[in-house]
């Protein structure tokens, strides 16, 4: 038991290596429990190759006292901790941390002010903004919300009430993601009222008080402690992973970047020998001075559509940005049109949402998928480019520039990259979405952030843009009212119409020969 902030007994797990000898420690704080898998993937394997590791269950989870909020009382508690190790005969003064999604954003918490024995992070898949996990520019990533309720609410009992909550959930899905309003709506799903899920739901705005000092994004801006960072390509939190490593750069921090073919969760499965290589590597190297395993660059990335790994110097490589233009009949080109002239329109229906299909998301569809059926519907454009007769590699951020016009002021749009090859496959490679406010008929303007990638496109293979209104329920869908998602019993259909001036934008690179 070791006391919190506030004197609340926190349950901790110590586990060691069967040797003489001073060996540096690892802090592992989590809200999901201290058994399967944390405490072979974490406990035991680290112990073997020679460190202390304290595995903690954050307040209110687990078994310690307290009561669990989302955020607040990390940067405390982590601080309680380590006053506590420092008082421990075993502990040598040499401090590392590690640990995947919300274990990482318990790291970030502690590095708002490092302790001087802190010489070690290393962050998996990792959180640091928890509006940016549940928000999209104002849309509640709803898939998002319901599977982070399951996680925090059942893991920390046990596998086996885990994945009974999740499977209800999978069950349940459409009805509550269907239900009319929505909120509260989750409670059949989830055996229970949340009420920080609640909160989460029906705070769209980053500006409210109720997101203040909810993102950790300043621990980055002053860091000094040496910072490994590891995410996939389908890993929701992809996108923080990046602001952590351009944040760290800037400041000057020792960091480095592992990107695999992963989601959220594979990344800890299919991957994890990759995973656990990077950061044992890492600590060996700041905790046990050996940089033996160190690779030579700062930055390694997994290649899709080429399945290899390379190494490059930073990210993102210097690449020159290449615009590609929608034409109608489906087309995409490299020539700029010569006006802002409509070039098709869809009908997003909300009573009948465009789903959504894989992606970045942290259930079991996450990842690439086949995107026929998804592009066969009529409220899903796409404008495709011609067989290529060279391989095209793309690395660094994918954007687009829409210009749109609907006929209610209300609409939200989602737009993704995809890959088709010769066999009619549409494999999705990124994607961005983002809400829009439109005035009478006239064509609106907005840049949407689309991630980063690094893909080759093969020879014979085809660039495809992909436009819809939504993906449900992935992002709550626009009830085409201007009222909330969370509460809307009325829905209204919205014409969303695309202009020529609108662009898909690519980082072209020739990095990869």
């Amino acid at each position: 038991m070791v006391p919190a902030a506030d004197g609340s007994p926190l349950i901790t797990d110590h586990y060691f290596p069967r040797a003489q000898g001073d060996f540096p420690t690892l802090l592992v704080r989590s809200p999901h429990g201290r058994g399967l898998p944390w405490s072979p993937q974490y406990g035991l394997l680290f112990a073997e190759q020679g460190f202390h590791v304290i595995l903690q269950s954050c307040r209110g989870t687990g078994g310690s006292g307290g009561m669990f909020d989302l955020w607040r009382n990390e940067a405390a508690d982590g601080q309680a901790t380590v006053s506590w190790l420092r008082e421990q005969r075993w502990f040598n003064g040499t401090l590392g941390t590690v640990g995947p999604s919300y274990l990482g954003y318990v790291q970030w918490a502690l590095a708002l002010d490092p302790p001087p024995e802190l010489k070690a992070m290393v962050v998996q898949v990792g959180l640091h903004d928890p509006y940016a996990l549940f928000h999209a520019d104002g849309a509640l990533r709803l898939e998002n919300a319901l599977a982070v309720g399951v996680g925090m609410n059942y893991q920390h009992q046990g596998m086996a009430p885990f994945l009974k909550a999740t499977l209800r959930l999978q069950r349940r899905l459409r009805d509550v993601t269907s239900a009319q309003p929505l909120r509260g709506a989750y409670v059949s799903a989830l055996g229970s009222e949340l009420p920080w899920l609640d909160d989460v739901m029906t705070h769209p705005d980053a500006k409210d008080a109720y997101w203040r000092g909810a993102s950790l994004a300043e621990s980055a801006e002053r860091l000094r402690v040496p910072t490994a960072l590891i995410t996939g390509w389908h890993d929701v939190l992809v996108d923080q992973t990046f602001e952590q490593y351009d944040r760290l750069r800037q400041t000057g921090c020792e960091t480095a970047l592992l990107v695999g073919p992963w989601t959220h969760t594979s990344a800890l499965q299919q991957g994890w020998p990759e995973v656990f290589a990077e950061s044992l590597a890492w600590l060996r190297a700041h905790l046990y001075a050996d940089p033996s395993g160190l690779r030579p660059t700062a930055v390694r990335v997994h290649i899709g559509g080429e399945n290899a790994w390379r190494d490059v110097d930073d990210w993102p490589p210097a690449a020159t940005a290449t615009s590609w233009y929608p034409i109608p009949g489906g087309h995409l080109t490299q020539h700029a049109p010569p006006d802002s002239a409509p070039v098709t329109a869809i009908r997003y229906d909300p009573a009948d949402p465009t789903p959504s299909l894989g992606g970045p998301l942290l259930s079991r569809t996450a990842g690439p998928r086949n995107n026929a059926t998804l592009e066969a519907r009529d409220d899903v454009l796409t404008f495709t480019g011609p067989p290529l007769t060279e391989p095209m590699d793309i690395l660094g951020p994918v954007s687009a520039r829409l210009s749109i016009s609907t006929d209610t002021g209300h609409a939200d749009v989602f737009t993704r990259l995809c890959d088709a090859d010769p066999q009619g496959r549409s494999v999705n490679i990124c994607d961005g979405f983002s809400r829009l406010r439109t005035a009478e008929q006239a064509p609106s303007q907005v840049s949407v952030p689309m991630s980063s990638i690094a893909h080759r496109f093969p020879v014979g293979h085809r660039i495809r843009w992909q436009i819809s209104g939504g993906a449900h329920p992935r992002y709550a869908r626009n009830p085409g009212t201007g009222e909330s998602p969370v509460d809307a019993i009325t829905f209204t259909p919205v014409r969303i119409t695309l202009h020529a001036d609108s662009a898909l934008v690519l980082p072209s690179s020739s990095g990869l020969a």
